[in-house]
């Protein structure tokens, strides 16, 4: 019976895309997850991987071997427990991919609709249930600077946050 896994590729520092060029061209399947950024200088990469350091592989460790990416150039090899690569669930994958495809989950539409001044919600993070209000968008990665409102004070602390953690207020969530 064949095995063929998903398993997590660690690459050296900054090193992800060369890594992923020479998996690519061993012939084994892999992914490299990456998300649009706006960089402050124009001649930087317009891309960056989504896990910093680390790649999916998909193959069958029997028939390849685990050293095979140890001594890959630029690899630190599988991630391993106790010696054992471990494997990541099929699910997890279609997960992944579901999200970096859908732009209101990375954040990137969310931006586009909101204006300073607007009332938004922030879902998830330290912050998660407070109400907010938008200042801007910062250069950069995907962050913004809100104007998180205090209670029982009349001033509002400023705070920034990845893109991904707001929504505008809507209707329904105004209390």
């Amino acid at each position: 019976m064949v095995s063929v896994n998903w398993y997590v590729l660690h690459s050296k520092p900054r090193k992800e895309e060369i890594l992923f060029q020479q998996v690519q061209s061993r012939g084994i399947d892999c992914l490299l997850p990456r998300i649009k950024v706006k960089p402050v200088n124009p001649k930087a990469r317009k891309t960056q991987p989504y896990f910093p350091g680390y790649m999916f592989v998909r193959v069958n460790l029997d028939e390849i071997g685990i050293s095979t990416f140890q001594w890959m150039p630029f690899s630190t090899g599988l991630v391993a427990f106790d010696g054992i690569a471990a494997t990541v669930p099929d699910a997890l994958i279609k997960e992944i991919c579901y999200r970096l495809e859908d732009p209101d989950l990375n954040g990137d539409q969310i931006i586009k609709r909101i204006k300073p001044g607007d009332e938004i919600l922030i879902k998830s993070g330290i912050f998660a249930g407070y109400e907010a209000i938008f200042d801007f968008n910062l250069p950069g990665r995907e962050r913004v600077r809100v104007f998180l409102k205090l209670l029982n004070q009349n001033r509002n602390l400023s705070v920034e946050l990845p893109s991904d953690q707001i929504k505008l207020k809507s209707n329904t969530d105004k209390k």
